[in-house]
């Protein structure tokens, strides 16, 4: 098949997939009483939301990972294929967030892991993934710099640098995660622009940078496919299931395409969501009490100031649209 017509399937084939599967899976979830818990301290209108089918993320990494596989372009690099590579980062981290989510929905203990599990399994795919970054002939240890066209050597910084912003990113998905359609939204618009990075760079001569642009649109299908059942009001919430499987989607094709630093771009909502969590955290204990915002993560601080989830949706698709466009145009002006 020409690449032309595989990277239109790569986009449309998962939307079809997860909007076939909806109807199908939610109903299941109902019945297993797979449902939401809503957290006592967050905003009390979204106790309505108590109840809500949560895991919806596996229908999306099914379609990725029928699709990519079938849309592989070319032949397969055995170990150092791009392909495998974000698929076993992004579903191992979902392993996590499965697990996190079943002891909630299940067991119905709304803490679901403790903090010491859920990090442990995040620094061991973390880690993982960062010295097979490292040791990956297509990859290695520098890193390019965005607007510059430098590169960076980190040398054996690499993989305790590389494994911190893993588990940084996983997690700021994780907290993006917190309205109808948000992080469905986003991640949506910020797979396109990574997708459109690989593909520049195999048109430049890269081409081990196909299929992570094969890859991230698949990614994009699946999450445009979601929002139909995700939007509000929300029929589904992808759960620690689906965020952690963009987050480590994301953050896996950024450091294949030796990109890292554009996650500050097209990954600026996510990121800025965990650094709001810090500096709530850090302000109240400084000031014995004080808050910068009303709410962390700062989406909830723009509810209680009166937006709508639909008017902060489309905020922060606006800015993850500006900041992504500026992230692909750099690599090509």
């Amino acid at each position: 098949m020409p690449l032309m017509w595989k990277l239109m399937a790569a986009v449309v084939f998962p939307l079809l997939l997860v909007l076939w599967m909806g109807p199908r899976v939610i109903p299941q979830l109902h019945r297993l009483k797979f449902g939401q818990t809503i957290y006592e301290l967050g905003p009390q209108k979204h106790k309505n939301k108590q109840g809500t089918p949560v895991m919806g993320g596996l229908m999306m990494a099914a379609a990725v990972l029928v699709v990519s596989l079938l849309c592989h372009h070319g032949e397969w690099l055995s170990w150092w294929d791009p392909t495998l590579a974000l698929l076993a980062v992004s579903l191992l981290s979902m392993a996590v967030g499965f697990a996190d989510d079943f002891i909630k929905a299940v067991k119905k203990r709304h803490d679901g892991l403790t903090p010491w599990q859920k990090i442990a399994g995040q620094v061991v795919v973390a880690i993982g993934f960062s010295v097979y970054c490292y040791f990956n002939p297509h990859v290695g240890s520098a890193i390019r710099v965005p607007f510059l066209q430098l590169e960076w050597d980190l040398g054996w910084w690499y993989i305790p640098v590389m494994s911190l912003v893993v588990l940084f990113m996983v997690n700021s998905a994780n907290l993006q995660d917190g309205l109808d359609g948000l992080l469905s939204t986003v991640s949506a618009i910020g797979d396109v622009a990574w997708a459109a990075l690989a593909i520049g760079a195999f048109a430049l001569g890269s081409a081990f940078s196909v299929n992570i642009g094969v890859f991230m649109l698949a990614m994009a299908g699946a999450a445009m496919g979601f929002l139909r059942f995700n939007r509000y009001p929300a029929k589904v919430f992808m759960g620690d299931t689906g965020s952690m499987f963009i987050g480590g989607a994301t953050v896996g094709a950024a450091m294949l395409l030796r990109q890292p630093l554009l996650l500050l771009f097209i990954a600026f909502t996510m990121v800025f969501s965990s650094v709001s969590v810090m500096l709530q955290v850090g302000y109240f204990k400084l000031t014995h009490g004080k808050r910068i915002f009303k709410m962390s993560p700062i989406h909830h601080h723009f509810e209680l100031c009166g937006y709508s989830e639909t008017q902060i949706v489309s905020m922060y698709a606006v800015i993850t649209g500006v900041l992504s466009l500026m992230a692909v145009l750099q690599q090509v002006v």
